[in-house]
């Protein structure tokens, strides 16, 4: 409904489905219903998502309802769920994105990092006590790896884990830690006294473990993420991830994870473009709809061909994927190429709307904000571009 003239109301959500080029047209059954699967949500979440943003609660049964249609494993092969291919995850990702940044990030969090840190790194014991839990998000599960000193530069991370007997101690800080103050579990990240990076299951409500959440966000105000102190926390060694020693390793969680976060933009991007179209169909000025009027039609095909642009990226890095060669440098030339995109593509689509794109009864003014978020995390644009660019030039700029 319009603010202004409550008489007027504008429908921007409805899809339109947007691949002109059909490069998702080749997706299989299986990918297609979990694609579906994700609209279904999508369609539940949308009369609700404003207010939790506009009010910053973090709506904790949307994500469980999420784990119910089994749409947080991240094309992970967990026994029991839905098993998708690099493509079917990349559209649910896009999918969820479309709807809602902060559920599309809970996914990110719970599924891309916390799940397959674990699936990856753990023990047999460790995956039978906390995958399916993960995957149906009767427990929630966090990563805990930025900290307020290092966020582009992780690898420096600060937290100390000292033996102590059967346990070790943690000691150290973290900060904008999806999922770090709502229950459940916490894989935490530290150096042991040999140095090796190390990570660690922590149940949150653990002696010494303390979580706040970051107030003051204007962005994916739907998720809240925690500044964490582990003040001696104990952590027994059955505890401790068994597959990981260098940072090498949790990198290849944090690819995956930033392959997710560019498929993500791809969903915020088409939603404001669809938003754009729609609204341009319905807004009459000067005696006609906006879609009459040349300078709009050439802005939506400026939009659409970004949009495809990103599409066809999308489906080249899940083929890469699929065959199992996708290189890390790949993966930050996409996040990065992806998220720069959905910046312009929103920021055109706000201001197509004029006045009424400011509303968040229209939507596009949250995905505009939420991608700010979506394109800084997982690695900044800049660290991005230094990652492709140290790859072809053979000289790193990071030293």
């Amino acid at each position: 409904m319009n603010a202004v003239n409550p008489e007027i109301s504008y429908d921007v959500t409805d899809p339109v489905d947007t691949d002109y080029l059909d490069v998702f047209s080749d997706a299989t059954d299986d990918d297609r219903a979990a694609w579906n699967a994700a609209r279904q949500y999508g369609r539940e979440i949308l009369p609700l998502i404003n207010g939790y943003w506009d009010r910053s609660e973090y709506p904790l049964d949307l994500v469980r309802r999420i784990g119910e249609l089994d749409l947080m494993t991240d094309g992970l092969d967990i026994p029991g769920h839905r098993k998708m291919s690099p493509l079917g995850a990349g559209l649910v990702t896009m999918e969820l994105s479309r709807w809602d940044g902060s559920m599309a990030t809970a996914v990110a969090v719970q599924g891309g990092l916390a799940l397959r840190s674990i699936a990856l790194f753990g023990s047999e014991e460790q995956k039978k006590k906390y995958l399916d839990a993960l995957a149906d998000a009767s427990l929630l599960g966090s990563f805990a790896l930025t900290e307020p000193d290092h966020g582009s530069d992780s690898v420096s991370l600060e937290t100390k884990a000292v033996k102590d007997g059967g346990e070790y101690v943690l000691t150290g800080e973290k900060k904008w830690i999806g999922n770090g103050a709502s229950g459940g579990i916490t894989v935490v990240w530290a150096r042991d006294e040999e140095n090796n990076v190390r990570g660690f299951i922590v149940d949150q409500d653990s002696d010494g473990y303390e979580a706040e959440v970051i107030e003051g966000k204007g962005t994916l105000r739907a998720i809240h993420q925690a500044r964490i102190s582990l003040n001696g926390v104990r952590v027994p060694e059955s505890n401790v991830l068994p597959g990981v020693r260098t940072f090498k390793d949790v990198s290849v969680v944090l690819v995956q994870t930033r392959v997710g976060v560019a498929w993500s933009a791809l969903g915020h991007a088409i939603s404001g473009y669809e938003a754009a179209l729609r609204y341009s169909q319905q807004r009459i000025q000067f005696g006609k709809p906006l879609a009459k009027f040349q300078m709009i039609q050439e802005r939506l095909v400026e939009m659409l061909s970004e949009i495809t642009d990103m599409q066809l990226m999308s489906a080249r890095i899940a083929k890469l994927q699929e065959a199992g060669t996708l290189r890390d440098q790949q993966a930050s030339l996409f996040k990065v190429h992806n998220t720069t995109k959905a910046r312009k593509v929103l920021a055109t689509a706000r201001d197509m709307l004029g006045g009424n794109g400011v509303l968040l009864e229209n939507h596009v003014i949250r995905h505009m904000f939420d991608i700010e978020g979506v394109h800084t995390y997982e690695g900044t644009e800049n660290i991005q571009r230094l990652i492709v660019g140290r790859d072809i030039t053979g000289q790193s700029a990071f030293a």
